[in-house]
């Protein structure tokens, strides 16, 4: 019986057909579907289908008549690539698609071997939907690319009606955001009169909570207040303590001090407790991304690249998981994980540590697995990784190591004393059983939320001569800008800041974005240049912050709302609601947004008025990517990337008025080389560098 297995990637494609025997590499696939076997493997390339867009249900051009785009149905398109100003069929993706096609008609079954999860799903009902197939499928969900993995999932293939909710969630997505973003973005262009602009379901929510936050910072007003730190000698070793009252300015502060210097401290409370700290729970995504960008400086975007790689290289589970907890059938496989670490170097004696004890089972809960269990690695021993990919595999295997090792238990010691009518206190540290946190040394002063700082043993009731005590001059700090750290833990409990209770109980399990998406959502972000990076916090731009506040009272930058929906989409997800329900809000969403958006008064630039340098009567109208003349008969065009640099709009304004730009610096040439010029307007419109006097030797034409 002739089978057509399709794969998400040609990669994942190959593991496949190696483990099951299926060989004879084709155009756009692997086997021979007239073979004995009658077993091929094919691949998709990602979203090979997509939801067409308006011009292709005849709407061009942003005209405030059109809106709101209402398909009735959607309709799908192959995928779509960009050639100069136009959008024209991707011809891999038509080829690919073909193939497909094919083997579909010549075949008995499909098995979908897309990547086990919302978008794999969406990927291959898309491709099956618009080839019009009606031949069965069964699914296979896996969660490693290892042989074994790949085997048991072949031995248990699943019904392809179990995951009918699974695609009915990511369709009502993939058609929610269509809706949102193309009408929210042509309203918000109309009503600003010029420019293109940007908006989106998830997209314009995490903008507004990058702004506010840059807000908040740039607006705080800084407090200076004093506290008075004394130290005395405790048998030879110092105790240090702070004082519980804030002094509001320095004058009072003094008094305090000199009546401190001249007491004695007495000892009023001691309170010794033993606390048991137990180990972090394994990675999701979001988690693995957070940590790799507070300790390795990767955006969250390379993480998911750099994980996706050591997927299909077979050293990871499936990375784009939500879930921080691994099933009861899984825990029998750790012990056998565990050891795949003893000829791993960088842990191998963390490994023989851990077992020498009994591993921590705090991590496994049938209940909090959803489609996949937490991130672990694999029983493949790693070679030939990369850096980055060596930093991120080191990162998982230490989180498995710690999530299974026993408690941390501390000694905390609360001082409390007295100085006259002023209150003292001091916190210790002392580390009995340091457990979870060997693994990655957690007990210095740069890594550890709460350091090993050992005080010395003192009693109730006993005083000490105050050997030293002074003034300290405190300030109080805004809240931190945001990091892509910061902003992946916002947008994962996005509810926390939220006043309504209802409110934050509705989003508190979903947040806004998805594990898998909320990457993408903050570089598109970036792309629209919305947002930039100033070293490891993201700031607003000029654009994003005009954009912020103009919609920031407005639905579409409703947090709450935006988590609601998709808390929804879980419950679809789970066959607990129907996506005809969410589709129908959806469809009065954008229609009210839409509305919202058009009847509002979009703050105008007060923008000089440049004259075409072709054609000397048209005004200049300035864009992302280009400047241009009004009229386009005349053609003049200004490219804005120049040797990859990006021209400012003051830059473009001092070629129009002064014929030439200050220079530029750190330009690069096709060969890679740096240079700095000046760009220079000529006579005809054209443009052309001219060198620094002292490395001139020539102009040269661009």
């Amino acid at each position: 019986m002739p089978k057509v297995i399709i794969a998400e990637k040609p990669s994942v494609a190959r593991a496949i057909a190696h483990v099951l025997g299926v060989s004879g590499q084709q155009n756009g696939y692997i086997g021979n579907i007239h073979s004995e076997n009658g077993t091929v493997v094919t691949w998709a390339i990602g979203h090979l289908v997509t939801l067409a867009m308006p011009e292709d249900y005849g709407i061009s051009g942003f005209k405030r008549e059109n809106l709101p785009i209402m398909p009735e149905p959607f309709r799908l398109i192959p995928r779509q690539t960009k050639k100069g100003k136009e959008m024209v069929v991707d011809s891999g993706a038509l080829k690919q698609l073909n193939t497909i096609k094919e083997l579909f008609e010549k075949c008995d079954e499909i098995i979908v071997a897309t990547d086990a999860g919302r978008e794999g799903e969406l990927i291959f009902r898309y491709i099956y939907q618009y080839l019009n197939s009606n031949k069965p499928f069964k699914r296979l969900w896996i969660s490693s690319l290892t042989d074994k993995a790949i085997k048991n999932g072949f031995e248990n293939l699943k019904k392809g009606s179990e995951f009918d909710n699974l695609y009915q969630a990511a369709r009502s997505r993939s058609q929610a955001d269509w809706l949102v973003g193309i009408n929210a973005s042509q309203a918000l262009s109309i009503a600003a009169g010029s420019g293109v602009y940007s908006l989106g379901r998830v997209q314009t929510p995490t903008l507004a909570m990058i702004c506010k936050r840059y807000l908040e910072h740039k607006n705080f007003q800084i407090q200076t207040y004093f506290q008075i730190q004394v130290e005395a000698e405790v048998e030879r070793k110092s105790l240090k303590m702070l004082s519980d009252k804030k002094f509001e300015d320095k004058e009072s502060g003094q008094d305090a001090l000199e009546i401190v210097r001249r007491n004695k401290l007495e000892i009023t409370e001691v309170d010794t407790r033993t606390v048991r700290e137990e180990p972090p729970l394994l990675y999701d995504l979001t988690g693995l991304q957070k940590d790799a960008n507070k300790q390795l400086n990767l955006s969250a975007d390379e993480t998911l690249a750099i994980a996706q790689s050591l997927y299909e290289k077979k050293f990871i589970s499936y990375p784009r998981t939500g879930s921080r907890y691994i099933s009861e059938d899984i825990w029998e496989e750790i012990p056998a994980l565990v050891e795949t670490l003893l000829v791993y170097a960088p842990l191998k004696e963390q490994v023989k540590l851990l077992l020498k004890n009994r591993l921590n089972k705090r991590g496994v809960n049938d209940l909090k697995v959803t489609d996949h269990h937490a991130l672990l690695i694999t029983d493949n021993t790693v070679s030939g990784l990369s850096p980055k990919e060596e930093s991120i595999y080191k990162l998982i295997a230490s989180r498995m190591l710690e999530t299974f090792s026993a408690p941390c238990e501390k000694e905390v010691t609360t001082l409390k004393a007295r100085s006259r009518e002023f209150l003292f206190s001091a916190r210790g540290v002392n580390v009995i059983e340091a457990g979870w946190r060997a693994v990655s040394g957690m007990f210095d002063n740069e890594n550890s939320e709460e350091p090993e700082i050992s005080l010395p043993y003192v009693e109730n009731g006993e005083k000490y001569t105050v050997q030293s005590a002074q003034l300290l001059e405190k300030q109080t700090k805004p809240k931190p800008l945001h990091t892509e750290a910061s902003l992946l833990s916002a947008m994962e409990h996005a509810g926390k800041e939220l006043e309504n209770e209802d409110e934050r109980k509705a989003i508190k399990e979903s947040g806004i974005g998805t594990p898998a998406t909320r990457a993408s959502i903050i570089e598109t972000l970036f792309s629209r240049d919305y947002i930039e990076r100033q070293k490891k916090s993201l700031v607003p731009t000029t654009k994003g912050l005009k954009v912020y506040e103009a919609v920031k009272e407005k639905r579409i930058a409703d947090v709450a709302m935006t988590g609601m929906w998709e808390n929804t989409l879980l419950k679809i997800e789970n066959g607990e609601m129907s996506s005809e329900t969410f589709d129908k809000s959806i469809t009065i969403y954008a229609k009210q947004i839409t509305d919202e958006l058009l009847a509002m008064d979009f703050p105008k630039d007060k923008k000089e008025l440049l004259v075409c340098p072709k054609c000397q009567k048209e005004t200049v109208k300035l864009f992302g990517k280009v400047a241009k003349c009004s009229d386009e008969t005349c053609g003049w065009l200004l490219f804005r990337n120049v040797c990859g640099k990006t021209l400012s709009e003051i830059d473009v304004k001092e070629i129009l008025t002064n014929k030439k730009t200050s220079l530029q610096k750190g330009l690069k040439s096709k060969a890679g080389k740096t240079f700095d010029a000046y760009i220079v307007l000529k006579e005809d419109g054209s443009t052309e560098f001219e060198f620094p006097k002292k490395n001139s030797r020539s102009s040269r034409k661009r």
